[in-house]
């Protein structure tokens, strides 16, 4: 209980401050309708917080797009383009890295957005979620080239726009232990996560601008993810200084710039 009582001490805070603690959902890995798709949604609708969805466009199916057709809370990311592994052997996994020539790495993000686009049409950003939240530097301002306004990683961002055209929003918070377990993070090291972004915003040591973001796999989830899950968005969306914040707005000023 003390972790959640930490929490709520740390929102009073922003509140002392007069200021508003933002947040913002992503979810990665998105294929079809799933029943554990439908649980996050149902989890979305709940709380009414505004849900970005990261989806892979080579396994994206129409189920997922059916599902979505009537819900307003989610908004549709691009995941890579095929999830797939293309770094040297030993290094960290990347589809978006430097080992390939960058016409075929621009050719498949362009190709995954096109497949996108035909199956969310209006509900899609064309924003780049590269998996493993990693993408080669010098492939970054390559992406307002071909029609990316955003882009989203994980950690602190270092700055707002890290090229011009582009707006990046990154995730903070991952509740899954993916180097031991694969499991729950736990709710110590979950809401010490969410607590470390937000103190680092309140004190200048990050860019105090950008919402903490949460990042969540629905097809990975055990019952003590949900559950988590459940209770931060029950404590942040009943506080008076949260406010979750949807990807649309997050990213419309660039998505204007670029009309």
């Amino acid at each position: 209980m003390s972790g959640w009582n930490d929490l709520l001490a740390e929102l009073d805070a922003w509140s002392a401050a007069g200021h508003t603690a933002t947040f913002w959902w992503r979810d990665d890995d998105a294929r079809s309708g799933t029943p554990e798709l439908q649980r996050l949604l149902g989890l979305a609708d709940k709380h009414g917080v505004p849900l970005a969805l990261s989806v892979v466009p080579v396994t994206a199916d129409k189920t997922l797009a059916r599902v979505l057709e009537d819900q307003d809370r989610a908004t549709v990311l691009q995941h890579g383009y095929s999830h797939q592994n293309h770094a040297a052997p030993g290094d960290l996994k990347t589809e978006f890295g430097q080992t390939r020539p960058y016409p075929f790495t621009l050719g498949d993000m362009a190709t995954g957005w096109q497949r996108i686009e035909a199956l969310f049409d209006g509900r899609a950003l064309a924003v780049m979620v590269p998996p493993w939240n990693r993408i080669a530097p010098a492939i970054v301002p390559m992406l307002p080239e071909i029609g990316y306004v955003g882009l989203s990683t994980w950690k602190p961002r270092k700055r707002q726009r890290p090229c011009q055209g582009l707006h990046q929003i990154n995730t903070h918070v991952d509740i899954i232990e993916w180097r031991g377990s694969r499991e729950f993070l736990g709710t110590d090291d979950a809401i010490s996560a969410v607590l470390k972004h937000l103190e680092a915003r309140r004190e200048g040591r990050v860019d105090s601008g950008e919402p903490t973001g949460l990042l969540t796999h629905h097809l990975e989830h055990d019952e003590d993810c949900w559950m988590f899950v459940d209770r931060l968005l029950a404590v942040t969306t009943t506080h008076p200084a949260t406010a979750w914040q949807n990807p649309r707005d997050l990213f419309a000023p660039l998505r204007k710039e670029a009309a």
